[in-house]
């Protein structure tokens, strides 16, 4: 049985995809720490630091299939110690003496840093092509709705028109931020470790052979980029990485909470895909809950708190190596990622099947009577008043509309200083959401243009 949510045999979907649960799953991590092994061993053999036999050796013996995982958690609770067991191991297992070469100037957290980083590789693999899926579906429907009109609202109230596309689209390029972040983070983050206890590889320098020459092959057959120096203690970089993680997360979330708010049966614009057989509630039948976007909102509130936790990985290092940080990543990396993906995949999900209805959004904007249109009113009558004046105008009238519970256009053609400018038919055709969304349409298409 599972003690955590994320490994639940009944909601662990509901909380992430089981390929990036696999990504971060003991086998894999034991796997990471072998491929470090073995490139190692294969790395030193070509600069002749030991026999190219035993690199043959100690890379056939490096598979995680090989080894019991329950051996190795005895021999971590005896020695207190995550490697040195799986180290051992594999010496063991290699044939005449290539297990002496196993491990050769290198230290514990070299393995596991590099390890982590050959994790998080496999995870922005996955996370990526999502990432691309989410951006085609926020264009498509930033496209197809790039004049659907419905009321623009701030502070929760309605203010102005605007389109539901450039709604989409303000989604859409926040998005599009986040992947350059993300590709750019990738540079800093995709770099392996190689510096010894300290950092300076002093175990290697007694040979006459230079050091980074083996940091460099080691770097270059794991596919990862070379550091300039030890960070063992400088998690920055892991750090950057969770922080943009959670700020997607929290982008996932502001648009299930968007799609919350406008599901409630008294706006009723937009619903998330409802199919058969889904139930809403145990006791109420009728319901049609926005359960997705639910979870999407709970995975980003769940992944804002690990942010924290990684700024605290860079206050909390003493010296040249400290593990209290690293193993708060141990925690961290696996679980934001999870998550991520998880609201991720989610929120593709409710945006491929997401119900508009445009009805419903051209209805709602005639709920307060054309108060929607107020700044278009005042600048028709700025020409003739100023905008000061005409501003006062127009509010005097519009608090007397929603006091009396009067259409507006009623109360302003009852104004002299409004009748004697406008006549019915042009109060009407300026009190047209539909002619007012600006640049709503224009600004859709910057964005989708900045997409090709």
């Amino acid at each position: 049985m599972s003690a955590h949510i994320i490994d639940s045999a009944l909601f662990a979907d509901l909380f992430g995809s089981g390929n990036m649960r696999a990504v971060f799953d003991d086998r894999n991590l034991l796997q990471k720490w072998l491929d470090f092994e073995a490139a190692l061993a294969r790395s030193q053999a070509a600069l002749g630091l030991l026999p190219p036999e035993a690199a043959d050796e100690i890379t056939r013996q490096a598979h995680a299939q090989h080894f019991d995982i329950a051996a190795l958690k005895q021999d971590i609770d005896t020695t207190l110690h995550p490697l040195l067991p799986l180290i051992r191991h594999l010496a063991a297992r290699c044939d005449g003496d290539a297990g002496r070469y196993v491990h050769w100037g290198a230290t514990t957290q070299d393995v596991m840093d590099t390890g982590l980083v050959l994790q998080i590789k496999d995870a922005l693999a996955i996370f990526e092509p999502s990432l691309e899926d989410l951006q085609h579906l926020l264009a498509r429907l930033a496209s197809d709705h790039r004049h659907t009109p419905m009321a623009g609202r701030t502070h929760g109230q309605q203010a102005l028109p605007i389109t539901f596309g450039y709604k989409v689209a303000v989604w859409l390029a926040e998005l599009l931020r986040h992947r350059h972040r993300l590709a750019q983070a990738k540079k800093r983050v995709l770099v392996g470790e190689f510096a010894g206890a300290v950092g300076t590889l002093a175990g290697l320098d007694e040979s006459d052979l230079d050091p980074l020459q083996v940091q460099r092959r080691l770097m270059a057959e794991l596919g990862l980029g070379l550091p300039i120096i030890a960070w063992h203690t400088s998690r920055d970089s892991i750090a950057e990485l969770i922080h943009l993680l959670c700020m997607i997360a929290a982008l996932l979330g502001r648009i299930a909470k968007e799609i919350i708010a406008l599901q409630k049966q008294e706006l009723a614009e937009l619903e998330e895909p409802f199919t058969a057989g889904q139930v809403g509630s145990s006791t109420m039948p009728h319901k049609r809950n926005p359960m997705l976007c639910e979870s999407v909102l709970t995975l980003a509130r769940l992944c804002r708190e690990k942010s924290a936790a990684a700024v605290d990985t860079l206050i909390v290092n003493e010296h040249e190596r400290d593990w209290s940080s690293m193993q708060m990543e141990w925690t961290i990396v696996p679980e934001v990622f999870i998550y991520a993906h998880g609201a991720l995949e989610m929120i593709c999900r409710v945006l491929a099947g997401l119900r508009v209805n445009t009805a419903r959004m051209l209805q709602n904007m005639a709920l307060t009577g054309g108060l929607l249109l107020s700044e278009r009113v005042m600048f028709a009558l700025s020409g003739r008043y100023g905008r000061g004046r005409a501003h006062d105008l127009v509010y005097n009238c519009a608090m007397t509309a929603c006091e009396e519970e009067r259409p507006f256009a009623d109360v302003l053609l009852a104004h002299p200083d409004v009748a004697v400018v406008l006549s019915r038919a042009q109060l009407e055709d300026l009190l047209d959401p539909r002619q007012y969304t600006g640049l709503a349409d224009r600004f859709v298409d910057r964005v989708l243009a900045s997409l090709k």
